[in-house]
């Protein structure tokens, strides 16, 4: 059986890869940049782009399952396409698909309600490595400048997601499911980087910003207001379910899923280097 993973390069995407081949399945990897892709050699790796439906339709021939960004391009801009998208998956023949949204429902999802195919939305809370984005001023000072440092986020493993989104399209029956994922507990930001100084073992200083200090460097880095107001409710303000625990990995995959404290451990040379 063969699976089609898009965004196979990014966060979720290669461990999608990863354990569809430790599954023994076929994987069909589509990148816009395949000499860049650096994936395994037995990943049938294939040029597209899923904001230009057209490139994606050879790819999808032949396929058993598919894992489907719902944004795309470099601006993380909603798909247009996801009617066009979802027609061309009936048309090919496969019979279901994992998306992985990018914090609400959009065209992709409506689109796929659509049609003939099994389909199972997969929300990761946050994904913690995000938290790479500390490293270099954990490695140029011991000190990290962020806002709302108490406010606990479920965040989630990103090998976890892969594992999820895998186990769902191999073996099926997750048809119509919405599948919120989460790691084992909450993380605050002061005790993400109490953990980071742990594997370090060194002591961490966290400089906690107002949020005006946080706008403030938002808007120097470029960000627009509407995403600029969407991250300080989002990290200042969460929904409900963004700090509460859920057991789908566990339900999904047969295994608990792994810790801050493993993932800090599987990407400490980040932090060292």
């Amino acid at each position: 059986m063969t699976f089609l993973v898009t965004g196979a390069t990014g966060k979720a995407g290669r461990h999608v890869v990863q354990e569809l081949l430790r599954r023994g399945h076929r994987v069909r990897a589509l990148t816009r940049d395949p000499a860049g892709a650096r994936l395994p050699g037995q990943v049938e790796v294939v040029q597209g782009d899923l904001t230009d439906p057209g490139s994606v339709r050879p790819a999808l021939r032949g396929v058993l399952g598919a894992h489907l960004l719902t944004a795309g391009g470099d601006d993380y801009a909603t798909l247009r396409t996801g009617p066009e998208l979802a027609a061309m998956a009936a048309e090919a023949g496969v019979r279901r698909v994992t998306l992985l949204w990018n914090g609400r429902p959009g065209p992709v999802e409506e689109a796929f309600s659509h049609v003939d195919v099994e389909w199972t939305r997969i929300e990761p809370t946050d994904f913690m490595s995000n938290t790479l984005g500390w490293a270099p001023a954990i490695r140029a000072h011991g000190r990290v400048s962020e806002p709302f440092g108490d406010v606990p986020i479920a965040m989630i493993h990103e090998a976890d997601v892969g594992a999820v989104a895998a186990a769902v399209l191999a073996r099926g029956g997750h048809g119509g499911r919405t599948y919120p994922l989460t790691g084992p507990e909450t993380y605050t930001p002061r005790r993400r980087l109490a953990m980071i100084g742990k594997v370090l073992g060194r002591e961490l200083e966290f400089d906690e910003l107002t949020e005006e200090q946080a706008r403030e460097r938002w808007r120097r880095a470029g960000y627009d207001a509407e995403l600029i107001d969407l991250l300080a409710s989002w990290q200042g303000n969460p929904p409900p379910q963004a700090s509460t625990v859920v057991p789908a990995v566990r339900e999904i995959t047969g295994r608990e899923p792994r810790t801050f404290e493993q993932w800090v451990r599987d990407h400490i040379h980040h932090f060292t280097q």
